[in-house]
């Protein structure tokens, strides 16, 4: 006859040891996930920009001394000229680039047009840079004036960045 304890404390063994096996292997299905970078936010994270009505990025690209490249499609009612631009850590207008491009030093966009400009992201007081990977969230600036009205406008739209 087989004692009571006996089997009481086989069970246990058996308990502790099929537990330990699914323990061991979930264990190095983690390490295995984290090795591969699956918890790496900046693998997540896809490059999008977000501005108001009558304007849209086509395309984002951020590299690591912090330049940024957007693709700007114009969708207003009116043509338009674009003054200046900017790319900032926080909401605001510092640190606005005034293209180059005399005799008026500004860019006309009519309606459905696009314009490709590179600019320097700031991040507090000093410009923006990161290793590859990692994520960018911002804003964009962009100053504009309407051609049939002369109205001036600002828009700042949200900006998420993958470095490349």
């Amino acid at each position: 006859m087989v004692n009571g304890n006996m089997l009481k404390s086989q069970s246990a063994m058996e308990y502790l040891l099929t537990y330990s096996w699914a323990l061991l292997i979930i264990s190095v299905v983690l390490v295995a996930l984290f090795a591969l970078g699956v918890f790496n936010p900046g693998n997540v994270v896809s490059s999008q920009c977000i501005l108001p009505a009558g304007l849209s990025c086509i395309n984002v690209y951020l590299v690591s001394n912090g330049l940024v490249t957007i693709n700007l499609l114009q969708a207003t009612l009116t043509p338009i000229n674009l003054t200046a631009y900017g790319c900032n850590s926080n909401q605001t207008i510092n640190h606005m680039y005034v293209p180059s491009n005399p005799p008026s030093n500004q860019i006309k966009m009519q309606i459905g047009g696009n314009y490709t400009f590179s600019v320097q992201c700031w991040a507090g007081g000093s410009q923006y840079s990161a290793t590859p990977g990692s994520a960018f969230q911002g804003y964009i600036s962009v100053n504009y004036i309407e051609t049939n009205t002369g109205f001036p406008h600002t828009v700042i739209g949200q900006l998420t960045a993958k470095v490349s």
